[in-house]
């Protein structure tokens, strides 16, 4: 990668080529090799995705998606293939960062083009790392005949023996939709332009997943582009991170929807100084963005629970910004009626597989009192990250608020997947590099890994099987769990910064430091 500099002390050299510099350039050849290898190999597990993923998917004769039906691969060989895309994929991202912090600039324009082409080759191939799309296809399918998929089954399409039925996976086809019912709608859409083909369906949902995942990544090049350290980060964060690449565009995953919706709802409220609150319709628009994210994933009102905790003392503008919020949600969830209200309590006490409370869900009982006790450690932890974790956006309060509580649900929430950090990744890109970054990576690379191949009914053999659930019972749970602690230690000792470019390791830059280089970065 070209235009690769380091920050110096200012003193001549008598060799330009130092062994710092050597050192940055070798972490920025890392980077763009592990990036560009995890996402190759995306690109050819979701080509070859009929060949060892099921359902099999009838590809459409004319248009997208497109994929190679022809060809078998062995789903042994492509969970591992997939891991080592993400032992990769992270191993780039987190060389990039430490390269930009140490003063490399590689060529914005040569990222963002890489970008743009893996965003759209992941977009026109099949579906694949998760079957989600595909429920999400069901449900909408549902909605197409006429039916609620808030009541009816995705199992009840198995009787329709048509090309449709056929592609249905089968963990979710007995349970109703746990979605928004603006997610409903996208279904319904989707459903409508793809017909009785599945495969067309998901790729109708992930070009709208992509379209938003561009957003986002637009929307952080702007607001950043006054601070070239922070709009590299930005993008390998999210725009060529191979992690979300896979588990929001190539799985389709509609959490992108969400966070793009409540990102703009956030960012309508506007800069303001210390005091000053924003007008009434800036009010109304984020009430109305941010209602939008939360009626396609309920859990997106957390970020309304960051602009209520910024204007907690002023009840009026608090009740316009509601308002907004109520004109969105209040119409649609009365369109399905009361069995929408009750899909959204349907997981509550849940735990996913890797969960970090894995090991503590072996105590007898504990598991029917594990959502007060979760529920206890989330509100302590929101608290705590409230209280110490630096408000480094100068004048976007709500932003840092809505990270902060985000941060502490995700982090302790027993029920997570990969896909849900996308929630604190499109603010984390706003936010000053920080301790947070290795938190957030380590905890995006651990779901992925325990998350691949991304089929419950894959058959792998024994060994490949043995690693799948060390991973998944004992590797992530850890991680998740040390990540968990992390963030308390980070919010009792302060230590948030990250060392300067050339600082002894163990230092970090004081809080106030931290807002001060915030504030001269010329963000908009």
């Amino acid at each position: 990668m070209r235009s690769v500099t380091v920050a110096g002390d200012g003193s001549p050299a008598a060799d330009p080529v130092t062994p710092a510099r050597d050192r940055v350039r070798l972490l920025t050849w890392l980077a763009g090799g592990g990036i560009g290898g995890s996402i190759l190999i995306m690109i050819a597990a979701l080509a070859l995705r009929n060949g060892w993923n099921s359902p099999r998917l009838a590809l459409p004769a004319v248009g997208p998606p497109w994929g190679i039906s022809s060809k078998s691969a062995s789903v042994d060989a492509m969970s591992i293939a997939l891991w080592i895309a993400t032992l990769l994929g992270a191993g780039g991202v987190i060389a990039g960062l430490i390269a930009v912090r140490r003063g490399a600039r590689p060529s914005i324009r040569a990222l963002l083009i890489a970008a743009a082409v893996a965003v759209v080759a992941l977009t026109v191939l099949p579906v694949a790392g998760s079957n989600d799309a595909l429920d999400y296809a069901a449900y909408g399918r549902i909605v197409v005949l006429g039916h609620s998929p808030y009541v009816m089954k995705p199992e009840h399409l198995l009787h329709m023996h048509n090309a449709f039925s056929r592609a249905i996976p089968g963990p979710w086809r007995n349970f109703v939709s746990v979605y928004g019912p603006l997610a409903t709608f996208e279904q319904f859409l989707a459903a409508k332009l793809g017909g009785l083909s599945a495969a067309r369906i998901t790729f109708w949902l992930k070009l709208w997943n992509s379209l938003a995942f561009v957003l986002v990544a637009f929307v952080a090049d702007r607001m950043l582009r006054a601070d070239p350290a922070g709009r590299l980060r930005a993008h390998l964060l999210w725009t060529i991170n191979p992690l979300l690449l896979w588990d929001v565009v190539a799985s389709g995953h509609l959490d992108v929807l969400a966070a793009a919706a409540g990102l703009l709802g956030l960012l309508a409220l506007g800069r303001h100084a210390d005091g000053a609150r924003p007008g009434l319709l800036r009010l109304i628009a984020a009430g109305a963005l941010i209602g939008a994210a939360a009626d396609i994933k309920v859990n997106y009102a957390i970020y309304g629970l960051g602009v209520a905790w910024v204007l907690r003392d002023s009840i009026g503008r608090l009740a316009v910004a509601a308002a907004g919020a109520l004109v969105v949600l209040v119409p649609s969830y009365a369109w399905f009626g009361i069995p929408a209200l009750h899909a959204l309590a349907s997981r509550r006490n849940g735990a996913s597989a890797d969960s970090m409370y894995h090991f503590f869900l072996l105590v007898p009982g504990l598991h029917a009192v594990l959502a007060v006790i979760a529920a206890a450690i989330v509100i302590t932890v929101a608290v705590l990250v409230l209280r110490h974790m630096p408000q480094a956006i100068p004048g976007r309060p709500e932003l840092w608020a809505a990270m902060a509580l985000s941060v502490a649900w995700l982090f302790i929430w027993p029920y997570q997947y990969p896909w849900y950090d996308a929630m604190i990744i499109c603010l984390l890109l706003l936010y000053p590099a920080s301790r947070l970054d290795w938190l957030v990576l380590a905890r995006l690379a651990a779901g992925t890994l325990a998350n691949v191949p991304g089929n419950p009914n894959a058959a792998l053999n024994w060994l490949i099987g043995g690693l799948h659930h060390g991973i998944v019972e004992g590797v992530t749970p850890v991680v998740l769990l040390a990540a968990a602690i992390g963030l308390v230690v980070l919010c009792r000792n302060g230590r948030w910064g990250l060392p300067d470019a050339g600082h002894p390791p163990g230092g970090a830059p004081a809080v106030g430091r931290l807002m001060r280089s915030t504030t001269s970065s010329g963000r908009a």
